[in-house]
């Protein structure tokens, strides 16, 4: 018996090693996944080893003490690219280390005297990356020039952007489309998102078309050449030609002109046409001059705006304060903001590393405030904090712990109600109703806070869920596959098998 008793030994070794290796693969394999978001998959043909989940509840606790099972792990720390979830990343950082009630400034000097209501001189407008200067916010700043007893102004207009690297400015796409809002670069002066927004609509009077746009600009004039015709409002783009005459303008005192010629359906009860047509400072100088127009602020001339750093010589105007970042923070995630997301990573270069703030230092701010919140980011690519790239990457289960870390946060309730509601809000407004719509009548409904992020190739979603029996999980899943647009229906199968607390211990790891 001795001579068999090592054999018997090596025989009872690798039983156990194969019941051990079966355990982990029943741990990690794809029947952990629910059976609707696999069906969704395989019926559109997106391979389950392009798709990562991580699912995680959040244990109950007092504040800076809650904590997270696992309960659906499914290639969760294999890195991908995870679209505009990205911006998760940035905003909780932002909001953290800037702080809430952070506010962007806008310094305004000048070389002249005032005299008589006359400013006689230039003006220097100095960017710290405020993200949200939009109409409204110049029309305060024109008031409060209008304060120093300013009425009419004998100068032109310098832009000092010297707070950004050159290379953090330069205009480079993904995709090519130069003229799409979303790929609008980080500016300092960024003004309206550097975009004219028109107003496309039947008149409610007569059969012809109506064309309004913000921002105003002092030298646009728009050129109406449209047919109404009777279709429906589908891919009315499509049958729209849009022209700036002069094309490629960048004399900014030039008269501009927005022409629009084709075919817009009657069916149409008012829609957006967003183009991003103007060099940045023919758009500042334009913006700037028409706002003080209409604060009733005249002009000695027509103001040309040029880039100029403030003379050491110059005086101190006005300092003006932006929107607190608590409310760009809503911005970025509800409506998923490319280049206010940006500016926000490079307004924490910026405060933290001194200017010029470039992408890289941005990267270096976060990346300690990881570690300072004991976060190892293994593969983690940050490019430029929006998402908008093909080289971002983050594992699901690195953007839990992100989920869970703002929960242990001071800032987390801010953070928790800046992302997109399903079925009500942002990126998520047409999302899941029918689902939710069976919890109408429920005391406390459930809910799905979910950041969305959408790529070519790429569909992601990341944020929480909050169950009808009042279970907390944090969720995100990323598909990387071509056929990822494909994607969302099992995106969405994922919510509401947590919404009707889908991980039933038999799921549970």
């Amino acid at each position: 018996m001795r001579s068999y008793l090592p054999r018997l030994v090596d025989l009872i070794a690798i039983l156990s090693c194969l019941a051990s290796c079966f355990t982990f693969a029943n741990e990690t394999a794809p029947q952990a996944i629910p059976q609707s978001v696999i069906n969704s998959l395989e019926r559109n043909q997106i391979p389950l080893d392009t798709v990562s989940i991580s699912v995680s509840q959040i244990k109950p606790g007092r504040p800076g003490k809650q904590t997270a099972k696992k309960v659906l792990d499914w290639r969760s720390g294999d890195p991908m690219n995870p679209a505009s979830t990205m911006k998760l990343l940035t905003t909780l950082s932002g909001l953290d280390i800037l702080g809430p009630h952070y506010r962007w400034r806008t310094n305004i000097y000048t070389d002249g005297v005032i005299r008589q209501g006359v400013l006689e001189g230039n003006l220097y407008l100095q960017g710290s990356g405020d993200p949200k200067l939009v109409p409204e916010e110049l029309a305060k700043m024109m008031k409060d020039l209008q304060g120093l007893g300013i009425q009419k102004i004998d100068g032109n207009l310098f832009f000092d952007r010297s707070a950004y690297a050159q290379s953090v400015m330069e205009h480079n796409t993904i995709d090519g489309e130069s003229l799409r809002a979303y790929n609008v670069p980080p500016d300092p002066l960024l003004y309206a998102f550097r975009t004219l927004s028109f107003q496309l609509g039947k008149s409610r009077t007569a059969d012809f078309i109506d064309i309004s746009y913000t921002p105003a600009l002092s030298q646009l004039k728009v050129s109406n050449q449209m047919q109404l015709v009777n279709r429906s409002c589908d891919n009315w783009k499509s049958n729209i030609r849009f022209n700036l005459d002069p094309e490629g303008v960048s004399n900014t005192d030039q008269p501009l002109t927005a022409q629009f010629s084709g075919a817009f359906p009657s069916a149409c009860k008012g829609v957006s046409f967003n183009v991003v047509a103007l060099d940045a400072n023919t758009f500042l100088t334009q913006g700037f001059a028409a706002a003080w127009e209409l604060a009733g602020g005249t002009w000695a001339h027509a103001p040309v705006g040029k880039n100029g750093t403030v003379p050491l010589a110059a005086r101190l105007l006005l300092q003006f304060e932006g929107i607190p970042l608590s409310d760009d923070i809503l911005d970025i995630n509800k409506y998923s903001n490319n280049v206010m997301a940006r500016q926000v990573l490079l307004t924490l270069a910026l405060e933290k590393m001194g200017k010029p703030a470039t992408t890289a230092n941005g990267d270096l701010v976060i990346q300690s405030w990881l570690k300072q919140n004991s976060l190892d980011f293994q593969g983690l690519v940050i490019e430029n904090g929006s998402g908008l790239s093909r080289n971002e990457a983050i594992s699901s289960s690195q953007m839990n712990q992100i989920l869970l870390t703002a929960r242990n946060l001071p800032v987390g309730d801010l953070f928790y109600n800046s992302l997109p509601i399903a079925g009500t809000d942002g990126t998520m407004r047409n999302r899941l109703m029918s689902q939710l719509r069976k919890f109408l009548y429920f005391k406390k409904k459930p809910e799905a806070r979910i950041k969305t992020g959408s790529l070519a190739d790429v569909r992601a979603i990341s944020g929480y869920v909050l169950s009808k029996s009042g279970k907390m999980y944090a969720v995100t899943s990323f598909i990387n596959h071509t056929n990822a647009w494909k994607g969302l229906e099992a995106h969405d199968q994922l919510i509401s098998w947590l919404l009707e607390d889908g991980p039933e211990p038999k799921h549970a790891r």
